[in-house]
This record gives structure tokens, sequence and C-alpha cells, in this order.
């Protein structure tokens, strides 16, 4: 078993699971070109691991029409990308029993780091991939939480549960290309995603929650390795066994019924 992919742009890897699925990849031999809007942590990561093995830009996903200038110089530079991470994103408080503490502009925010980022992201990279003369890959991390909501983070949820049946008909639409779509379900993870400056109401102990970000890099590269499409982690596993499946079921015999007898 083993990852396919030689060089890899991982897009929001500053800190939390882009980082750690960069440093991994590094670790394990691959070239890494990692993104996001902290150019210190950018800096680190290459320093750290050598200008032959890593490469850093500086992208600010939420900034939609710069993405296109952004990954054609990236694409410019590194013209053998053939896998790119989708990771960025953000969590906020979102109560709607208490209507008064939501601000619209942040609803939007979380709306486009973590759903329209991604398209427009997408919509750039499939050119690229598909003119190349290899097998490509598009890996998007997703979230438990798509999958089953939570009041509180009830925003988040949507913008994931959004991503997650998109990248359904994303897999669908590139299955005839050499692109292949691959998508990780994490559960909660220790990471900055839960700090309290992020989200006040979890408190200090925020970044405690859930699942170790080792553990979980562990989980997803077992998957990764392995060659799967689908890649639920920990308790993510759980839902997706459980009804997803069946639910990815009915999308296929929807899928048969439309495009009539053959």
């Amino acid at each position: 078993m083993t990852f396919l992919y030689s060089k890899v742009l991982v897009i929001g890897a500053t800190s939390g699971i882009g980082l750690a699925l960069s440093e991994k990849l590094v670790n394990e031999g691959h070239k890494v070109i990692v993104t996001g809007r902290r150019r210190g942590n950018l800096d680190e990561f290459v320093q750290r691991h050598g200008s032959d093995k890593a490469d850093s830009e500086v992208l600010d996903i939420t900034k939609l029409d710069q993405i296109p200038t952004v990954l054609s110089k990236l694409t410019e530079r590194h013209p053998d990308i053939d896998c790119v991470v989708l990771n960025s994103g953000i969590q906020r408080r979102c109560e709607w029993s208490e209507p008064e503490s939501i601000d619209i502009a942040t609803v939007e925010l979380e709306f486009t780091t973590n759903y329209l980022a991604y398209l427009a992201l997408t919509k750039e990279l499939i050119p690229f991939l598909r003119g190349r003369n290899v097998e490509t890959a598009l890996i998007y991390v997703s979230s438990n939480l798509g999958l089953i909501p939570i009041p509180a983070r009830s925003n988040y949820c949507a913008t994931k549960a959004a991503l997650h049946h998109w990248i359904l008909c994303l897999r669908t639409s590139l299955k005839p290309t050499n692109i292949k779509v691959i998508e990780i379900f994490p559960p909660a993870v220790q990471t900055e995603l839960h700090d309290e400056r992020h989200q006040p109401d979890y408190g200090k102990t925020g970044r405690q929650m859930g699942m170790p970000i080792d553990e979980f890099t562990e989980g997803a590269w077992s998957g990764l390795i392995e060659g799967k499409d689908q890649i639920p982690v920990g308790l993510a596993a759980n839902a997706f066994n459980s009804f997803e499946l069946k639910r990815q079921e009915a999308y296929g015999q929807l899928l048969e019924r439309m495009a009539g007898p053959k």
C-alpha cells in the first residue's frame, strides 16, 4: 500500500489538520507546497524541511477573485503537482435560539471559507489536473458534522453538509477523467479550530476537544494509502457506516433512473 502522488499542494496548511497532513506527506517522502494566510508559519515549514522537499505561497481563500492568480503562479512554478489537499476551514458559534448573538458577516465568512472557496479552487484546478498525463487527485477535508449537525454550530454544519453533497456530485462528474476525488471526514480533532479566541463558549479547554491530531493523521493516512475515496476517521465512521452508505446507495439508484434504459 502506498500513496500514489509525488507532489502535493496543501490548501490551508498553517496549522491543525492541514499542517499535520503536510508534515506526514513530507516525512513519507513526498514533496509538498503549503499555502495559507500566515507567512511566518509557511516559512517555518519550508525551513524545517528544506526547499528541496517543500515550497510555500501565501493564499487567503476568502478573497475569491485572487484564487486564479495565485493558483496560476503555483502551477507554473510546479507543473508536476499531481495532488491537491483542500483543507481550509473556520468554525463559529451560531445558535438560533439567540438571534441577537448572530453576526451575518461572520455567517457569510464561514460560508465563503468552508464552501464557496472550495468551489472556486476546484474550478481553477480541474483544467490543470486534467491536463496531466498521470493519475491525479483532489482530496477534500469535510467533517462528521456535515453528516450529524449540532445546533450551536448550525452554520458550520450546513457548510460541511453542502460541501459533502457537492463532492458526491463532483466525483460522479469527474469519474471519466484522470482526477480521483477523495473525501476525508474528521471527527472533532484537537486543533486551534476550537480555541477560545475563535469560540469563547468553549473556554480555555477548547483545544483539548476531540481526537488527538496525531491519531487523526494516522487514521486519515491509512485510508489514503489504501486508495479509499471516502475516509471517515474515528467517530465519523459511526455515522458514515450506519446511514451515509445507505443514502449514497439511493444516490446511485437516482443516477441510474436519470440515465434511463441502457
